[in-house]
């Protein structure tokens, strides 16, 4: 058998060399063409900053928040404690009190009822008055520093009841020809306080609210009386909180207590119809 010579050999392992290079180049290049591309990183997500919190507008107070705010009041003075931080923070607040009134029925043609009203059915003519009340300082206790020349405002009659309308009536409220000056319940107020300069233009001087309005007999309904729906802002007293207390007769007496408001409007509605008969604006320049 004959040998190899050296240069045979050298070729065959220089082709040796080469084809496995080659192989390996290939497989390397083959393995770079079949491996899964590189997933991308994923985005970083900025989160959105939160919208600032909006402010909550506060509702308006409505008759029964009205009454609880006194309720507080009327504790508090009458257990000789410092007014809740409630009460004080009611002033600047909006409200919207309704006041029903002639739930009885209709007055006599002499009442002196500061809140009246009458059907005349042969004329077909429905006449609604409404006198404020007046008030002085001294009714209320406020000293000569107060600046406070009077008040006006109304009583808010049923204290105890948040309701904005009259109750069910289970027979005439009262015996006609008899009119209380003091009804029972007559412990609470809102009133405007005018000082001695300014907001002349605010004050009613006595004037009643009245109105005149031709309703047919078939069309009208007093059976639910009528109501005031009175609006403004609650408003500080001589400075002071925005509810005052006072007792005349001592310290077993209910509290009668006053809340200070700025009244805009005086609206005058037919519960029954819930028609509006009226409204008043209230003008008055700033203190």
């Amino acid at each position: 058998m004959q040998e190899p010579s050296v240069r045979t050999s050298r070729l065959a392992i220089a082709g040796g060399f080469a084809a496995i290079l080659v192989v390996g180049g290939g497989g390397f290049f083959l393995g770079r063409a079949t491996a899964p591309a590189p997933q991308a990183p994923a985005p970083v997500v900025v989160p959105a900053p939160a919208p600032a919190p909006v402010p909550e507008t506060p509702k308006d107070l409505g008759r029964g928040d009205l009454i609880a705010l006194a309720q507080r009041a009327a504790d508090a003075f009458a257990s000789g404690e410092a007014m809740p931080a409630a009460v004080g923070e009611a002033a600047g607040r909006r409200f919207e009190l309704l006041l029903p009134f002639g739930c009885g029925g209709a007055s006599e043609a002499e009442s002196s009822l500061p809140m009246q009203w009458r059907y005349d059915e042969a004329d077909a003519t429905l006449r609604v008055s409404v006198k404020p009340m007046m008030w002085n300082r001294t009714d209320w206790n406020l000293g000569d520093g107060a600046k406070i020349d009077a008040a006006e405002g109304f009583w808010i009659t049923r204290p105890w009841s948040s309701s904005g309308v009259c109750p069910a009536r289970a027979g005439q409220a009262f015996p006609r020809g008899v009119e209380p000056l003091t009804l029972p319940g007559q412990t609470l107020a809102i009133a405007q306080f005018f000082a001695s300069e300014a907001d002349r233009d605010g004050r009613r001087n006595g004037r009643p609210f009245e109105t005149v309005t031709r309703v047919a007999a078939d069309q009208f309904d007093g059976s639910r009386g009528f109501r005031l729906r009175v609006a403004g802002r609650i408003e500080a007293i001589a400075g002071n909180g925005p509810v005052r207390c006072v007792q005349p007769a001592g310290a077993e007496q209910r509290p009668i207590c006053v809340i200070g408001a700025r009244i805009d409007t005086v609206r005058l509605e037919n519960p029954a119809s819930e028609e509006v008969l009226a409204t008043w604006t209230i003008g008055r320049s700033g203190q």
